[in-house]
């Protein structure tokens, strides 16, 4: 049997602001922008390369939502965006004014930083070592 994780949701605000700020300021491709309903979209995005897992953007429905909203993970790293070459990547974010909370640091598992995307979630920028492939 072979499994895999498709999709992860990514609870939002509203669509256009969080697809202008993943294809904007991330360097995301909009995969795909579907309406469903009146209030609802299928809305995918990727990093560029990326094919087997895309960042769902669901906007918030109601309060409970509303509340998840910039901290889905209780305020720990929720993502972690791999890249080949970190430098590139952390100092292209940093010209797009990209927030990063925690500066770049070389780990044993290679070199990673921690920044926010638009409502706070945490993500690691993250340059594995080989014995972490890029995958």
């Amino acid at each position: 049997m072979k499994q895999k994780i498709g999709h992860v949701a990514l609870i939002v605000k509203d669509y256009d602001e969080a697809i202008q700020f993943y294809t904007e300021k991330l360097n995301f491709q909009l995969i795909e922008d579907t309406k469903l309903t009146e209030d609802k979209r299928w809305v995918l995005v990727a990093p560029p390369g990326a094919s087997e897992c895309y960042l769902l953007l669901a906007q918030a429905a109601n309060e409970a939502q509303n509340a998840s909203v910039g901290n889905q993970s209780g305020g720990r790293v929720f993502l972690f965006l791999f890249t080949d070459d970190f430098w590139r990547e952390y100092n292209n974010m940093l010209k797009r004014n990209i927030h990063f909370v925690r500066p770049p640091r070389e780990e044993a598992y290679g070199w990673v930083a921690v920044f926010e995307d638009l409502y706070g979630n945490l993500w690691d920028l993250l340059q594995p070592t080989t014995s972490l492939p890029l995958q």
